[in-house]
This record gives C-alpha cells, structure tokens and sequence, in this order.
C-alpha cells in the first residue's frame, strides 16, 4: 500500500510516529469545472496532498508501515496470520466454497440419478472409431464434410463421398447419452476418434444438440478450438485430447469390440451376463459407413447378430444388455 506526497505530517509519541491517513471519494464537480485548472506544483496545498493508491483497510490488522527516505511514499502492509488464523480461514473458505457450489445452476445435459452419483460401482466406456469429421473450406467457409451436401466437392478432389459420413456418430453419440444407462449414471465416458486420429472425450452428461446441422456446427467449433465449455461455466464438456486411448482406459476393463465380420457371435445379454461383477467394460464400435476397426487394444472381437448393425443399433443392443445385468429399468 503506498501514498503519494511531499513531506509527509506526522506526531511522535515516545518516539514512535503516528500517521492520520484517511481517504473520500473526489467529487467530480469540484475537480472539472468551467474551466479546465491544473494544479500547480508550486501551490502549497497540492504539495501537502496526499493521494491513496487504494484504501488502507485490512481484514485483520496493520502492524508494518514505513515511509521511504525521500518522504515521497508510504508502505504499509498486513499483519501475518497466526497458524490458527489461517487454519480458521482456510475452513472458511471451504465452506463458503461449498454454498457457492449449491447456489451455481446445474449444466445443462442430461440428468443422472442422485443415488448413482454416490454409489461406486463398475461403469461402462464407449470408445467410437474411425468417426467421419473432417473439416475442409469449401467456398468461403469451412465445414465438416459430408456426402449429401458435398458430393460433387469431394469427388473434385478425388475423394469417394460414400466415405464421409458425419451422420454416423452422430447417431451413436444419441443412441449412447439418451439409453437409461446413461441417465442411470452408469456411462463413465465417451471417446470419439476420427479417421484423421483425431482424438476427443464427450462427458457423459452434455446435452447433444436435436439436429446434426446444429451437431455439425459443433463439431466444427470443436475441431477448430479444441474444446467447448457449458454456458457460463468453466467445465470443458467437449475437448481434443492426446493419443493414445488406453491411457484413459481403467486397468481391470475388458475391451470389447464388435464386428459383423467376426468368428464369435454371441447372444449379448449372456456374454454380459458372464462378466465378473467388479469389471468396467469398454466398448468399441465403429464409426464409419464400412469396414472393420482394427484396434491392438480390443481383448475380444464379437459379432452380436447374424446381420449387420448400424453404430448406433450395436450401441443400442450394447445398452440393453448391460441395463439388464445391472437392473437398470
């Protein structure tokens, strides 16, 4: 804390000085008027002046002070907290941190149940592969690739249309957040990563936007910055993140991934059913119109029916099988 002036007043007693220093607020009136005046440096009050950079009030008390030689400024600083001060203090702010907490309004997603929050129990992963997001500037904007709407685009650029399919994920992501699993708060997280290795994590409680022209705004806003956060909060519901995906895998999971072209077909419900109780499982689909993901971390490949399965129906069978393990209505 420091004010300016020149030649500081001051009254001794037994030897210890005492300063009056006190600060109001200027009354723009006075100090414009009709004419504009400048003080003058010779003027005798202006000299005796004192001008206070900022209040000197603090919360406890003021036991150090100290005018520098020249007389032109004086420093004074707050008294240091005892051990039980700062203990009381550090409570305090936990608790008002706590109330604050409270009084902040919920992020707008999908709602989880109370109970689910408390409770610590296996959880289920979904990693989605080899999603369609590719940005490109067509004309004068960028936008996320798709073959309906840049067909002939992409076919100028040698590029086969049927490949981009945005769509996909899409779908899968509201097949995953809008299933009773995750309202149940059973879904730990979302991981997507793109054809382009691109890789971003979704919480599990953000609210995917009702039509993918809106959807696709997202994702381009997302591509191009790396993240979104929840209006007015500082939560980051949607971010790029670093490769690879096993270092955000739980260690006592089992990876599964699902391939109409794989050997093993199994009835779901059973083969979840045959899981250990305390196992997070983690599950992979593809995110592309065609082919097959090819993943060094997958333990199990499975085919789930004798026909194939868009992303978002293998989820949704995936959902029902594991709402049914875990009572899940």
């Amino acid at each position: 804390m420091a004010t300016k002036g020149s030649g500081l007043k001051s009254t001794s007693i037994n030897g210890v000085k005492r300063y009056m220093v006190s600060s109001q607020q200027r009354n723009t009136a006075s100090l414009v008027g009709p004419k504009k005046h400048r003080p003058s440096r010779k003027d005798k009050d202006y000299q005796q002046k004192i001008e206070l950079v900022q209040d000197l009030t603090f919360p406890t008390a003021t036991s150090r002070i100290k005018v520098t030689p020249n007389g032109e400024f004086l420093i004074a600083s707050e008294e240091e907290n005892t051990d039980a001060e700062t203990a009381i203090s550090l409570e305090d702010s936990e608790e008002k941190t706590e109330e604050e907490r409270e009084e902040l309004p919920e992020l707008e997603g999908i709602p989880i149940a109370p109970s689910a929050q408390t409770i610590k129990k296996p959880g289920v992963i979904l990693v989605l592969e080899k999603a369609s997001l590719e940005v490109a500037k067509v004309g004068k904007n960028y936008q996320i690739l798709n073959s309906e709407e840049h067909a002939n685009f992409l076919r100028r650029n040698n590029k086969n249309p049927a490949d981009y399919r945005p769509d996909i994920v899409y779908q899968a992501l509201l097949s995953i957040l809008d299933s009773p699993l995750n309202k149940a708060g059973c879904l730990r997280a979302v991981y997507v990563k793109t054809d382009k290795g691109v890789l971003f994590e979704v919480k599990p409680y953000v609210r995917i936007p009702r039509t993918y022209k809106r959807f696709a705004g997202i994702m381009l806003q997302l591509l191009q910055k790396l993240s979104i956060a929840a209006v007015g909060k500082r939560e980051k519901l949607l971010r790029v993140i670093k490769n690879p995906v096993t270092q955000y895998l739980p260690l006592n999971s089992r990876k599964i991934g699902f391939s109409h072209s794989s050997d093993k077909l199994v009835e779901m419900e059973k083969y979840v059913a045959g899981v250990g109780g305390d196992t997070d499982l983690v599950f992979v689909v593809g995110a592309m119109s065609h082919g097959k993901i090819e993943c060094d971390y997958i333990d199990d490949f499975l085919s789930i029916s004798e026909y194939p399965l868009s992303a978002a129906w293998c989820i949704a069978r995936v959902c029902e099988a594991v709402s049914k393990k875990w009572r899940v209505l």
